[in-house]
Order: structure tokens, then C-alpha cells, then sequence
């Protein structure tokens, strides 16, 4: 795999995905400690003036346009605030990937397993997250951790965000979805996946509503017209079992993005399944 996150950190994907992310953790349950899962944390920190991002554009595209907007909803507050908190309020040349996010939101007695299967992106990884109380890293194989490692009872949330490289990304990912919900019927799932065309994303919806999950919450976010099958388009949320009152944070999300950043675009927030 040649896949490198460091391409596209703070695009227009990453902040529909932290932002919602953000939300589910304010949500979380209070009734008892609360396990995550990341199947595919990447290197947890990117640096968005090194050759990379500033080679593709996208961070300024994406989180630049964020921090400097005057009519961001109040759901991108959260997501806002870790940037500036990270960047000591100056200049975004830091972005934290879903690992910093989760690890800065952990209470008393949660914990948080990141995995990456990348060496030299996990050695990044664990050293972002040194000495974090309850967070542990694992270079291994996310799918397979996800199901091994899920506590069978109590709250949980997995984050599946795979780079949709391996001819098989989709398929695990529906696997690991079905499994997760075998063995924790509480657990919530946030799946990411890009949208080039609809065939395949109708496929995977199919199938993810095939898989028992429970109740999904669809966050499509179409950044322009599906014209060209081989661009990534936009990107989805896939939520299992969300928390209650959460869809309007997440379609707050969805439509400025959309609106903001995309390119005769559209974005709406539904239930499937």
C-alpha cells in the first residue's frame, strides 16, 4: 500500500469525519467506562507545512477555509477549538488526526486502542500518544483487532477509516461491522468511506444494512456531481446505533461543508436499514 494520510490531512473529508467524531464523543454515555477502537488510526499528528500538504492543497482547501470562516455552525465549535488549542491559537500549521482527538477526550476510566498496521506510521502514532493514560497502540491488523479486542458488554465505539486501497477494504469493513455487533450489541460504529460513484457506495449500503447492525445513520456528503468515477466525489458517514439528538449537529456539519467547500454539490443526513 502506498496510501499516505499525510496527502490529504485536514481535507474536506477530515473535517466531516473529526467533527462528527467530536460529537459522538460528547454524547457518550455517562453510565460507565467507554472503550475505543480504531482500526486505522494513521500517525495521530500531521504537519501541515511539510512538502506533502502543501504538495496536494487540501489542508488549505479544507481546514484553512474552516479556521478563517465567519458562519461555522455551532457543531464544528468542538473541532475548531482543538486546532486553535493545538496551534497555541496561532497560525494551523498542526492538524491532530482522530487518535489526538479521541485521546484529549477520554475520562476517568475510558480507554482507547489505536491501530496501524504501517510500521513507520505506527512508530509515528505511539510516539504522538506517549504517555497518554489509557490509550495503547498496536501495529497489527485493525479488522481483526477490532473484533479480538471489543469488550463483550459495556459502552463502546469502534471507528473504522480504512484508505479504501485494497480491493477488499469494503468487505472487511461490512465483516468487521457484522462482527462488532455479534459480540457487543451496544457498541457504536463510525465507518468512513469515500463516494466516487454510486454503484459502489449503494453496494456497500446494501450491505451494510445486511450486516444487524442495528439503526444506521447515513451522513452523505456529495462535494460535486458524480462525473467522474476515478475522483473521490465526497465522502459518507456510515453511523451504527447513534446516540440520540445527534442528527442535527451532523447535518450542520454536512451542509457547510458542502456548501462551503464543495462544487455544485449536495449533502443531506438520512437512516437506512
Amino acid at each position: 500500500m502506498n496510501y499516505r494520510h499525510a496527502f490529504h490531512a485536514g481535507n474536506f473529508a477530515d473535517l466531516i469525519k473529526h467533527a462528527a467524531l467530536l460529537q459522538l464523543l460528547a454524547r457518550a454515555s455517562t453510565g460507565g467506562p467507554l472503550s475505543i477502537i480504531d482500526t486505522h488510526a494513521g500517525r495521530g499528528l500531521y504537519d501541515l507545512g511539510g512538502a506533502d500538504a502543501q504538495r496536494s492543497g487540501e489542508a488549505a482547501a479544507g481546514i484553512g477555509k474552516l479556521m478563517q470562516a465567519t458562519d461555522l455552525p455551532q457543531a464544528f465549535a468542538p473541532l475548531r477549538q482543538a486546532v486553535n488549542g493545538l496551534n497555541k491559537g496561532g497560525a494551523t500549521r498542526l492538524y491532530p488526526g482522530s487518535p489526538l482527538l479521541i485521546a484529549d477526550a477520554l475520562r476517568p476510566g475510558d480507554s482507547y486502542l489505536a491501530c496501524e498496521l504501517r510500521p513507520e506510521e505506527h512508530s509515528a502514532l505511539a510516539q504522538a500518544l506517549k504517555g497518554r493514560a489509557g490509550v495503547k497502540t498496536l501495529c497489527a491488523d485493525g479488522y481483526k483487532v477490532a473484533v479480538e479486542k471489543l469488550p463483550a458488554q459495556g459502552e463502546a465505539l469502534v471507528l473504522i477509516d480504512p484508505p479504501f486501497e485494497r480491493p477488499d477494504d469494503y468487505a472487511q469493513t461490512v465483516a468487521t461491522l457484522a462482527a462488532v455487533a455479534r459480540r457487543n450489541a451496544r457498541a457504536q460504529v463510525m465507518i468512513w468511506l469515500p463516494i466516487k460513484d454510486l454503484e459502489t457506495f449503494d453496494g456497500f449500503l446494501r450491505d451494510a444494512e445486511d450486516a444487524g447492525a442495528g439503526p444506521l445513520t447515513v451522513v452523505e456528503a456529495r462535494m460535486r456531481p458524480l462525473a467522474d468515477p476515478m475522483k473521490m466525489n465526497g465522502c459518507a458517514l456510515v453511523i451504527a446505533r447513534p446516540p440520540a439528538g445527534i442528527d442535527g449537529a451532523l447535518s450542520q456539519v454536512c451542509d457547510w461543508t458542502v456548501r462551503s467547500l464543495g462544487e455544485r454539490g449536495q449533502g443531506r443526513v438520512w437512516q437506512a436499514g
